[in-house]
């Protein structure tokens, strides 16, 4: 699938799709990089087959260096970039494509392991999930320092992920924040030792894409329905529960965790390792 795109390269093992992000000399978010996401996005709609996909770099210094600034010498071609033209027109090219990445069926996950500013950030903050390395992560939403504010999505995802107070700091402040700060502050998940980055994503990778069919999806929906309401999360849980139970899998799964040792004293306290010899 490598050949398909000249500033990405894709692999797909085991239900997991790998996205390593190759745009020397920068890996900037121009048109050349936002038509290949959003070509390999629109690829990966449909695919039942891939369950995660995990975006990388293969520049240890940039994730995503920030968006193109070129864009400002002619806003009309960029306006016209034909990304996600099933999208909402209304938003702009890079907002239509981190939409797409956001609403895509399969779970999302970054490693961070350079710096992503600007659009490279709001690329991140898109996705499911995000692990940094701690030696070497940094991201930013600079664009305040330019006289403009984040235009790809990160005024919209970063209340969610960060909260109000902390998503105005980042946006206002304008500044680096580091691995450690950006894990306090939940604009990714962990930050973890360089060395150790790839176990912990391709570890929870594998984990996920392991599930049984539904099951990943179900999760994200019913925790994406409580952050219009905790009624309507629990609506939906309850409602997306209750087709999991219907389902063989279930039933199969709980008598074998039974069988295992659930239920007692000695299986209790490795219940996680009970669960891991079912699947």
């Amino acid at each position: 699938m490598t050949g398909e795109y000249s500033a990405i390269k894709v692999s797909i093992n085991d239900g997991v799709a790998h996205v390593v992000i190759d745009h020397p000399p920068l890996n900037l978010l121009d048109a050349t990089l936002m038509l290949d996401l959003d070509r390999f996005a629109a690829s990966m709609s449909g695919d039942d087959d891939v369950q995660v996909i995990v975006f990388d770099s293969a520049d240890p210094d940039f994730f995503v260096a920030h968006g193109d600034m070129t864009i400002t010498d002619d806003l009309a071609s960029f306006a016209e970039l034909p990304i996600a033209p099933e999208g909402d027109q209304s938003l702009n090219p890079m907002m239509r494509l981190h939409e797409r990445v956001r609403s895509l069926p399969q779970i999302t996950i970054a490693k961070l392991r350079g710096l992503a500013r600007g659009g490279g950030a709001e690329l991140l903050s898109a996705m499911d999930m995000r692990f940094a390395s701690l030696e070497h992560a940094g991201l930013a939403q600079p664009e305040t320092a330019a006289a403009i504010i984040p235009g790809a999505g990160g005024t919209a995802y970063l209340p969610g992920l960060v909260g109000r107070a902390r998503a105005l700091e980042i946006i206002l402040g304008a500044q680096l924040i580091d691995a450690v700060t950006a894990e306090r502050y939940g604009w990714v998940n962990r930050a973890v030792p360089d060395a150790e980055l790839d176990h912990v994503v391709d570890t929870l990778a594998a984990r996920i894409a392991g599930l049984q069919p539904g099951v990943a999806r179900a999760a994200v929906e019913a925790v994406d329905a409580a952050s219009e309401s905790i009624t309507h999360g629990l609506e939906r849980g309850n409602e997306l529960l209750g087709r999991l139970f219907g389902e063989p899998a279930a039933a199969r799964f709980t008598k074998a965790a039974l069988a295992a040792g659930a239920h007692t004293r000695d299986g209790e306290r490795r219940l996680e390792a009970v669960f891991d010899k079912l699947q």
